[in-house]
């Protein structure tokens, strides 16, 4: 048991109002989970979940009475989620009662409520999850997870097998996990357990493999827990394109701010076809599977090329995917000149083709398929000429090649 102090989100207004309507009720309540671990780190809070030993149907008619809105978001699992109304949008705060599993079924469990603080904290999945706060700062640790935090040790909650048995989405969360909090090594049980899940992890759905894969990319330092899930099988049966660590590596090295897709695209070896049945057998969303799409070998830009190409180039793919591109070809050992899209990427905005269907249509031209063929053939022009061009040339350029097409 310690303290820690000096808490803001301990003394935000909606949770101080959630608290207040639990007290006057008579319900004792703990924070626990990502909250709490984060606190200890001092890294920033996300969501603030609690933990009681009252039943569901206590907690909700504790917020009923103090006019929060309670939302029945797990009550079989003994989770209820307050919704407290402030002057910006409203808090989520989910609140769950103590229980113990009965009988567990893949990521589904049938639980029994009044478990004390030692039992909840035997079902959870890591010790660094299973750490307690009271909201006076006082900490409880059932289960040795400050040890682990401060060893920067990602642990299983007493056998690793079991609590992988109860979720395999936990091998995958295991990695990210080490990713964020680990030391790089992992822990051998952990690690052993993992390996012996191997043949579980192909009855995830996509999405919850997709959502652990891209959360991982988007950590600082993924490489060393990829590498980890390579060495354990487990990369290859999740994400079999995953051959490119080393490319993904260098990518991290250069790259401004972590891109989880960018990672993806740099991570695996695909081209367009495969790239695009990947992203579907992730269920990745239609602009995550074209972004994707867009960044698959072969790339098409040209590293040699002048300046006046780098701006043409720049042109037609835009400079967000110009620069992943850049990016890539730099990640993959190409030549060091890639370096230039990126600076003209932040250096030069390309211009606005200055004519539209409006003025082919001016030229007494009828509404058809001409008037697109006219602005591109003009369009193609304005380019071939490095963008110098003013709406006053380009409208001449659309009469010569109009009156051309007239003869």
């Amino acid at each position: 048991m310690t303290r820690i102090a000096g808490q803001p989100w301990l003394h935000e207004p909606a949770l101080n109002r959630l608290l207040a309507a639990l007290t006057k009720a008579g319900i004792a309540a703990r924070f626990v989970g990502g909250c709490v671990r984060d606190a200890l780190l001092e890294q920033p809070i996300a969501d603030i979940d609690l933990a009681t030993p009252a039943r569901p149907e206590q907690v909700m008619a504790a917020l009923a009475a103090a006019g929060i809105k309670a939302v029945p978001t797990g009550v079989a699992h003994g989770t209820v989620t307050a919704v407290v109304d402030t002057p910006s949008p409203p808090r989520h705060f989910e609140i769950t009662t103590l229980r113990r599993d009965v009988e567990t079924y893949g990521r589904h469990a049938r639980v029994a409520f009044g478990a004390d603080w030692r039992e909840d904290a035997a079902r959870r999945d890591f010790t660094i999850n299973a750490i307690y706060l009271d909201p006076d700062g006082t900490v409880h640790d059932p289960v040795g997870g400050l040890a682990d935090l401060n060893a920067h040790r990602v642990r299983f909650v007493g056998d690793a097998a079991t609590r992988i048995a109860e979720d395999v989405l936990r091998v995958l969360r295991y990695y990210r996990f080490e990713a964020r909090f680990g030391h790089g090594a992992g822990d051998p049980a952990a690690r052993a357990a993992c390996r012996g899940a191997v043949p579980l992890l192909a009855t995830l759905s996509a999405e919850r493999v997709a959502g652990e894969l891209l959360r991982l990319l988007a950590l600082p330092a993924p490489v060393p827990a990829l590498r980890m899930m390579a060495e354990d099988s487990v990369l290859t049966a999740v994400l079999p394109e995953a051959t490119r660590i080393d490319r993904l590596d260098r990518l991290i090295a250069i790259e401004p701010a972590p891109d989880a897709l960018r990672r993806l695209a740099a991570l695996v070896a695909a081209g367009a076809d495969a790239m695009a049945a990947m992203a579907e057998r992730l269920r990745l969303s239609n602009a995550e599977r074209d972004r994707l799409v867009g960044l698959a070998p072969p790339w098409p830009i040209d590293p040699t090329a002048d300046d006046r190409g780098r701006r043409l180039t720049l042109y037609r793919l835009g400079a967000d995917r110009l620069v992943d591109l850049a990016m890539l070809v730099l990640a993959d050992g190409g030549p060091a000149a890639a370096e230039g899209f990126l600076e003209l990427a932040a250096n030069w905005q390309p211009p606005a083709f200055p004519l539209a269907g409006r003025d082919v249509l001016a030229l007494g031209i009828a509404p058809g398929p001409q008037i697109g063929r006219l602005l591109a053939a003009v369009r193609q022009w304005w380019e071939a000429g490095d963008f110098t061009a003013d709406r006053g040339a380009c409208l001449a350029r659309l009469r010569e090649i109009a009156q051309g097409d007239r003869q």
